[in-house]
């Protein structure tokens, strides 16, 4: 589909502004999504445009981040494996199910990760008290329970991936003892990994639409740097904030669409 000059100014742009909120907190498809729905695109192409387009800003965010990702690498060969499988079965049933199957969830899904975020410095701590009652240090890489909950974030990723980023962070911070910082570093690298998968999966059984796709990589490895330089100076205090608020927002969106 041919474009005009200001959709393809606005469909960078919203590129851009997805790979900067996409490393920094997640969420990012809320802002590119609704962009290629103007452009004509039928939602399934844009879905799909926009997870093949996502994956520069993904992996440049995880590069911005390649700091915090040291002594990590057990952590994300584990934790991907995982979101590759749920990325993998998200992507099928998003030809499979009925368009709005997940969508009529996804609000409260959005609003109990950020339940999860806000509750996160008590929870960890009553965990690692916990622990200590116990005399286990528990699993280092947060045992089923984590894997269990990233999998299930991974399919939803494959199928949407609004505010996949959101619900990652808010897992991760319940049951690993990690600075957010670095626990961000991980959710970029799981980000990257289902987008990946997904767009590899949509490549061979559904219709992209290429000028989108290109401006949307372009745009948001371009945001992933911003994204990395701003995100990783952020206080944990400020980076819990930003995420409630950027959720808050996703939720508000995602009901009045």
């Amino acid at each position: 589909m041919a474009l005009s000059i200001w959709e393809i100014l606005a469909v960078f742009a919203a590129g851009v502004g997805a790979g900067t909120i996409n490393t920094i907190v997640g969420s990012g498809t809320l802002i590119t999504f609704p962009v290629l729905l103007l452009t004509g695109l039928p939602p399934v192409t844009a879905t799909v445009s926009n997870a093949l387009g996502l994956i520069p800003g993904s992996v440049s965010g995880a590069i911005g981040y390649r700091e915090e990702l040291k002594g990590q690498r057990r952590r994300v060969l584990r934790l991907g494996a995982v979101a590759a499988v749920g990325g993998l079965t998200g992507a099928a049933l998003l030809l499979t199910l009925p368009p709005r199957a997940f969508e009529t969830i996804v609000p409260v899904l959005v609003a109990l990760a950020l339940v999860l975020v806000i509750l996160q410095p008590r929870i960890s701590r009553a965990v690692l008290a916990r622990r200590e009652r116990s005399g286990s240090p528990g699993d280092p890489d947060g045992g089923t329970l984590l894997l269990t909950g990233l999998l299930l974030a991974s399919v939803y990723g494959g199928y949407f991936t609004a505010a996949q980023g959101i619900i990652y962070l808010s897992l991760m911070g319940m049951l690993l003892a990690d600075s957010l910082q670095r626990l961000n570093a991980v959710k970029n690298v799981l980000a990257a990994i289902v987008n990946s998968i997904a767009a590899l999966f949509f490549l061979f059984v559904a219709d992209f639409d290429w000028p989108a796709v290109v401006l949307i990589a372009v745009g948001s490895a371009i945001g992933g740097q911003i994204g990395a330089k701003v995100g990783r100076r952020l206080p944990p205090t400020v980076l819990r904030g930003v995420i409630v608020t950027v959720g808050t927002v996703a939720i508000v969106q995602l009901l009045l669409r």
